[in-house]
């Protein structure tokens, strides 16, 4: 596949290389565009962006414009496709091009535009009768465009901002053969099955109410997953050398203008008043780890130092982002900040990747490593920063961990790498993150003393394993369908009597699964048992335990297992058996 970069140079690369797909999809975008300005001539083009799951244009269409409008527009699209039009890039200094984008109506570009410096020269992308400013690649004719589908139609705000018009986004895929949108659409009516708040209302895990708008409910069976993640958390935690720490849920502002948050990310913080000083509910445990570490006298034999936290933080989110337990307003973060000498700093952050590897694995799934630099809108000096950069680096190389570079993505206090894990369907996450921090012990004028006896200056890691419990939960669902294992199952056997004549015996069998610390329920309904073992099938149980006559007389269970390929009757057991079996195996798979 040829892309063309705005330099006008021509590279080679394949749609399944992220800089590929990333010029195949924003190319289809500006078909979409294209594909609009001739249905629709007085429809203005906002911004069109490629994403990791394909792409979508933002459009002021002054009209109605609904699902029921895609159809055509994804027919002219293909009709552009086939004119296999070659794309062209050319540059305008910002006068030529604010008049080029005004000549045609183009307010919304035409915005963009003004908001550059006044010697910028801007670079447009042009595909037959259609251009537009665009800076990053794209591929050298629509021809190469061979399937198409328009998903779905929403309202964005443009720039992102509530106070400015509602404009209608309209989100697309597409790709280099038509056997890959079969695959695309097949695995996307998977996903909606597998849709973590259809599952989560059905299996009692967790509530979104409109009393509460990003802020979700768990329910009972909810808890036992999020208790489960906990208790493995800490486990893992405490074997690792982390000592677990509690900071305050609000702090006062004097403290988030030392960490900086106030300056760059105070639209995300929610704020009240305390004694007549205005306090913020914390987005992050950072600033009041660092107050643990300052609590007494450091010494470079204290060092590393790993506070763990599971902090419950608030971020300011809009209503029109929020999603299920992916994007929320509340969450607890599995946090953790780690003090160390420059000397330790590859063996540290080694040791994070570690961890991780460890987690994700456990739960069955592969990841991809991105190393994000520096952004625009930074703090701290250049050499800081080349020097944790170039620690991250250091550390994935000597590793064998491959990685891609994220460019200027980076937090506004140091260079991050972030842990992309693939579900069971092949989509991606970030979860996991290392973000190595000079400043903030700075900000925080935190030390050590040295070997040498003099006062040293510590280095921190910020890290974070399952992102939020939350988020975490919310992507396990889908990973497995509800379909838990064993281990983390809410409920890991469901009791059913086949009468009520053997309920006494039902109550002796749970009592004793209860004792040996097996997660349990009896169905007691006056129902049939074919239709009991129905529900529970539904509810996802990992097994199912029968007791009848036969059982009652032999002391044991009859025993089903959960395997949505083969129902699979284990036959009769004793229940001390049915007991090991539980403790010692796995056998549900992904």
């Amino acid at each position: 596949m040829k892309v063309l970069l705005k330099d006008g140079s021509i590279v080679e690369a394949g749609f399944d290389d992220l800089e590929g797909k990333k010029a195949f999809w924003h190319t289809s975008a500006h078909v979409l565009a294209q594909a609009v300005k001739r249905l629709y001539p007085e429809a203005k083009c906002a911004v069109g962006v490629a994403n990791e799951n394909g792409f979508y244009y933002d459009f002021d269409f002054g009209e109605s414009f609904s699902d029921e409008n895609l159809a055509a527009v994804e027919d002219e699209m293909e009709k552009i496709v086939k004119e296999s039009l070659s794309l062209q890039v050319f540059a305008l200094g910002k006068a030529e091009a604010l008049d080029f984008m005004e000549g045609r109506g183009e307010t919304y570009q035409a915005e963009l535009i003004r908001d550059l410096p006044d010697d910028e020269t801007i670079c447009f992308y042009k595909q037959g009768e259609y251009a537009e400013l665009c800076d990053d690649p794209h591929i050298t004719n629509t021809c190469q465009i061979k399937a198409i589908k328009l998903l779905s139609v929403a309202g964005a705000y443009w720039r992102g901002e509530e106070r400015n018009k509602m404009l209608t986004r309209i989100y697309g895929v597409s790709f280099p053969k038509g056997a890959q949108l079969d695959e695309y659409l097949h695995l996307l009516e998977e996903a909606k099955a597998r849709d973590h708040r259809k599952l989560g209302k059905q299996l009692g895990i967790f509530a979104l109410l409109e009393e509460g708008m990003g802020f979700p409910f768990f329910l009972p069976k909810g808890m036992v997953l999020k208790n489960l993640l906990i208790d493995y958390w800490r486990d893992l935690h405490r074997q690792a050398g982390y000592q677990e720490i509690s900071t305050p849920i609000m702090l006062n502002r004097n403290l988030w203008e030392t960490s900086g948050h106030w300056e760059y990310y105070r639209e995300k913080m929610y704020t009240t008043v305390v004694d007549d000083m205005e306090y913020a509910i914390k987005p992050m445990s950072c600033p009041g780890g660092m107050l643990v570490y300052k609590q007494e006298p450091r010494s470079y034999r204290n060092l590393p130092l790993r506070l763990a936290e599971l902090g419950l933080i608030h971020r300011n989110e809009k209503s029109g982002e929020l999603h299920g337990l992916m994007r929320v307003r509340a969450c607890t973060q599995d946090d953790a900040h780690i003090f160390m000498t420059q000397e330790q700093i590859v063996g540290e952050i080694q040791n994070v990747a570690r961890l991780i590897d460890t987690v994700y694995t456990r739960f069955g799934f592969a990841y991809r490593v991105e190393l994000s630099t520096r952004p625009e809108n930074s703090i701290g000096s250049a050499e800081d920063w080349e020097l944790a950069t170039q620690a991250l680096s250091s550390a994935m190389d000597s590793m064998g961990i491959p990685y891609s570079v994220n460019e200027g993505d980076g937090a506004f206090y140091g260079p991050k790498l972030d842990f992309h894990l693939k579900d069971s369907l092949g989509r991606t996450w970030q979860c996991g993150t290392i973000q190595l921090d000079f400043q903030l012990p700075q900000r925080f004028d935190i030390e050590y003393i040295g070997a040498d006896g003099a006062k040293h200056r510590p280095i921190m890691i910020h890290r974070a394993i399952f992102g939020s419990i939350e988020r975490f939960m919310g992507i396990l669902i889908e990973h497995y369908a509800g379909n838990f294992p064993v281990w983390l199952a809410p409920v890991q056997v469901k009791l059913l009597s086949v009468s009520d004549k053997f309920l006494s015996y039902a109550d002796a069998v749970l009592e004793e699964l209860k004792a040996a610390g097996i997660r349990v329920e009896i169905d007691t309904r006056d129902e049939k048992l074919g239709y009991k073992i129905r529900e529970a099938q539904l509810d996802k149980v990992p097994f199912m335990i029968i007791v009848g006559e036969k059982e009652q007389a032999n002391r044991t269970v009859s025993v089903r297992q959960r395997d949505d390929r083969s129902r699979q009757d284990m036959g009769e057991m004793q229940i001390g058996d049915f007991i090991g079996l539980l403790k010692h195996n796995d056998p549900v798979e992904v």
